[in-house]
């Protein structure tokens, strides 16, 4: 076991091992590059500028993709049944060549007392790889006003916490198992999605 040049723990991943990186100019620089990483924008929950949300965008296209990988052969309503965890709806709202509106929905109760909740309208665009959560009303509040006036983009704020709540949802169901296939699945390897 290689020596420990920590000189308290550090709690780093590896300490309690013996492989802290040595306190030294070098170590130093080094600790500060792993801790003080930048996250990606669309990771970090305050990052609201429009790259940001662009990136957005393609990491809730990529999450629906693999959430529906027979998307052009999809029609009408489609429910994934996953043990253990609630049913999953998806409805293919309507469809153009580089377009496809979706619904997704959880739904509790029945008949009159049906209940959606939550209940996303999305649009994706296969030409651009970009889904984003449309049809949402949005309350302006101070902050939205404010970040909305540097940002130079109206709605800016509201489209930020709908798209970031549907790619934290999207990560939640892929989790849970959730898919809506058409065709036989073939035998791959499996989906690594670092962001889960």
């Amino acid at each position: 076991m290689p020596e420990n040049h920590c000189p308290a723990p550090c709690n780093l991943t590896g300490c309690e091992q013996g492989l802290c990186v040595p306190e030294t100019p070098q170590g130093i620089t080094l600790r500060r590059m792993i801790l003080e990483r930048p996250l990606p924008a669309h990771l970090n929950p305050r990052q609201a500028s429009f790259a940001a949300l662009m990136e957005l965008y393609e990491s809730n296209y990529l999450r629906l993709r693999r959430l529906c990988p027979d998307l052009d052969a999809l029609t009408g309503t489609k429910v994934s049944l996953v043990s253990g965890a609630s049913d999953l709806h998806l409805t293919v709202l309507e469809r153009t060549p580089y377009t496809t509106k979706l619904r997704l929905t959880y739904e509790f109760g029945s008949g009159e007392r049906l209940r959606r909740q939550p209940d996303l309208t999305i649009r994706m665009f296969h030409d651009a790889r970009q889904a984003e959560v449309v049809g949402r009303y949005c309350r302006r509040r101070g902050e939205d006003l404010s970040l909305d006036a540097r940002t130079g983009v109206p709605g800016l704020a509201c489209r930020w916490r709908h798209n970031r709540f549907l790619f934290k949802w999207l990560g939640f169901c892929l989790t849970q198992g959730h898919q809506f296939r058409v065709r036989e699945a073939l035998p791959s390897l499996p989906l690594v999605d670092p962001l889960i």
